[in-house]
């Protein structure tokens, strides 16, 4: 009997079929988890995530509804909304999911209080909506993962530096407030109320801020999120409702009948370079930035739609930012908004809208991070100025723009909402818009994809959408968990499987209810008890010294989430790359020991998974790049 069965009757009501652990193949112990019944009378059944090999006999053997190209956040979010309909559906990425602009984004949950600003300004009715469907998105995310998920309070400071510079504090405020009421027009917000606070109060919340000239700021809420385990999560939620995923799988064709329509595509495995079909009545393309690409292999003649704007982050220290609080400039000297945001353990710094070219492995240039410290040193008041010896890892994020002539070509004037296009051949593309409307861009492709293929439907009862305010995996759907109250999962966490209180709150942030699987893994007596990820002096092992983050999680990413390799675990599963590039450095062999014992890799792979990744390690720290750069 493992612990979590002996302890769950006495401590913590389950509840239903919903998730709580899972059982999978790649271990006979997992595979043998017998149900867990509870003091309720309910049976936690475990969810078995289907290993690769799986998923990959359906995607050869089935005829799908619907083939998603792109398993970033709208491509796992047109996956998840399919299947939930009733639809049979196959979602395909090339990489790794969220391996692109959705493991890049600047973590917010927003509606975009800038774009309000232009809409009254200019009179524009399109961004206005934008901004109501955002904020309408905003309350979902923060109820569809409320352990990842949560609201965060960010300042606006007032500085004053001419007469007329106090009739901003006003202007500003006023603004607050019709964001916080355009967003309950939308429903349940799920955030607080924005408000004015005087300059001590300023110092008390933001203590490292700059406070010359300072009259005082203005605070207001939007969400903060984890990108890519949210990506994640939305991909083995499609895989609950009944969707065929695979990552490493590059489409390289769009087959076509004898009348031009789309009847599948042909796949290249990238984990062993086979190639295959795949049938499907329809094909949708959300590669987001490389949606082009897509749109040319599907017709080389098409016209590109898709203009990138990057977003450069830099990563600080902790202490460049309280806990609870970020901090945004909403023009600086260029007119472009800067930002300090606490996320994981540090602090992010960045700004958006700088053109650059389509690369799969964007970096943040040495003129950009130069920027971000320059104008970081205007806001901050430190014993010493941010300089780059401050930088713990530096990264650039791809946001795909649709491109309007009309508009011109700045990536500031170009439209943010989100464009559906339907080729001749039935390939409907869904590009542009963002992260935080990945639910309605999911739900409006899908009502395409039913309007221009009534063969989807093929005599099955197709539901209307559900995603809307629905819980993913994690999230205690079933409401006898937690029931919304994760805390209780956080002590369970510390008094019962005695990990200490960061390692708890990083587990249930992360996790969510499956933070119990994980313990259990460093759990001796446990039905999937894994030793060499734990001490038995000192109970589970970290990865790194300095961080809450386990091994045990990188065992858990093989069995659990489809990673493949180590940038898939310190990039994306745990996000240490994106926190700390050294920290990272200093433990991939360690993570590729793990990977390499679960994976029955030889030594020459374990050699080469570890160049690639300090290869790759380079776009995130431009130490490598320019001496100048980086720690000493």
């Amino acid at each position: 009997m493992s612990f979590l069965s002996r302890f769950v009757p006495a401590s913590l009501t389950l509840g239903t079929t919903y998730a709580l652990c899972e059982s999978s193949s790649w271990s006979k112990r997992e595979s043998t988890i017998s149900p867990i019944r509870c003091v309720d009378g309910t049976t936690v059944v475990p969810y078995r995530t289907p290993s690769r090999e799986e998923q990959i006999k359906r995607l050869k053997s089935e005829t799908f509804d619907v083939l998603v190209i792109g398993g970033g956040s709208a491509g796992s979010g047109v996956a998840l909304d399919a299947s939930t309909r009733g639809l049979s559906c196959a979602l395909l990425e090339r990489s790794d999911f969220g391996s692109g602009t959705s493991s890049r984004s600047t973590k917010l949950i927003h509606g975009g209080i800038r774009y309000l600003e232009n809409a009254f300004k200019n009179l524009d009715m399109e961004q206005y909506d934008l901004v109501k469907e955002a904020l309408a998105e905003r309350g979902h995310m923060l109820k569809a993962a409320p352990y990842m998920n949560s609201p965060l309070p960010i300042m606006i400071p007032m500085y004053c530096h001419n007469w007329y510079d106090p009739i901003l504090i006003p202007y500003y405020l006023i603004g607050a407030k019709v964001y916080d009421f355009v967003g309950r027009l939308q429903g349940d917000s799920g955030v607080p109320h924005s408000h004015f606070i005087d300059v001590e109060e300023a110092k008390f919340q933001f203590p490292m801020i700059n406070e010359k000239n300072l009259w005082g700021a203005i605070v207001y809420y939007d969400g903060q999120m984890n990108d890519s385990r949210m990506n994640l999560h939305l991909a083995l939620t499609a895989t609950q409702a009944g969707a065929a995923v695979a990552s490493r799988m590059e489409v390289t064709k769009i087959n076509k009948d004898k009348e031009g329509k789309t009847t599948g595509v042909t796949v290249r495995d990238n984990l062993t370079g086979k190639s295959f079909p795949i049938k499907a009545k329809v094909v949708v393309n959300a590669t987001g930035p490389f949606s082009d690409a897509i749109r040319k292999l599907d017709n080389p003649d098409v016209q590109p739609i898709i203009k990138g704007a990057a977003g450069v982050h830099v990563v600080l220290p902790d202490h460049y930012s309280p806990d609870k609080m970020g901090l945004i400039v909403p023009k600086t000297s260029d007119g472009r908004v800067l930002f300090f945001l606490p996320w994981e353990g540090a602090t992010i710094s960045g700004t958006t809208d700088s053109e650059t070219e389509m690369t799969e492995e964007p970096s943040a240039s040495d003129r950009e991070v130069n920027f971000i410290l320059e104008e970081a040193n205007n806001y901050l008041k430190l014993d010493k100025s941010v300089s780059s010896r401050d930088v713990r890892a530096a990264w650039s994020g791809i946001r795909p723009l649709v491109m309007d002539p009309a508009k011109g070509n700045d990536t500031k004037a170009i439209s943010r909402t989100h464009v559906i296009e339907v080729s001749p051949s039935n390939v409907v593309t869904i590009a542009g818009g963002k992260w935080t409307t990945y639910r309605r861009m999911a739900e409006d492709t899908v009502d395409k994809v039913i309007e221009v293929e009534p063969k989807v439907k093929d005599g099955k009862k197709i539901r209307e959408c559900i995603t809307l305010g629905r819980g993913i995996i994690g999230a205690d759907r079933s409401g006898v968990v937690a029931g919304g109250k994760f805390d209780r999962i956080n002590i369970t966490l510390r008094d019962e499987y005695h990990l200490p209180k960061d390692v708890a709150k990083h587990l249930v942030a992360n996790y969510g209810t499956r933070a119990l699987q994980i313990a259990e893994l460093c759990q001796p007596g446990g039905t999937i008890y894994y030793p060499s990820v734990c001490n038995t002096k000192y109970g589970a092992n970290r990865l790194h010294r300095k961080y809450a983050i386990l091994e045990a999680e990188v065992v858990f990413a093989i069995r659990h989430e489809y990673a493949f390799s180590a940038q898939d675990v310190l990039a994306r599963r745990t996000r240490l790359a994106f926190i700390d590039s050294d920290a990272a450095e200093e433990v991939i062999e360690r993570v590729v020991e793990l990977m390499g014992n679960e994976l029955k890799w030889g030594s020459w792979r374990r050699k080469q998974e570890v160049n690639e990744f300090r290869r790759w390690l380079k776009t995130m720290n431009m130490e490598d790049r320019n001496n100048n750069f980086g720690r000493t």
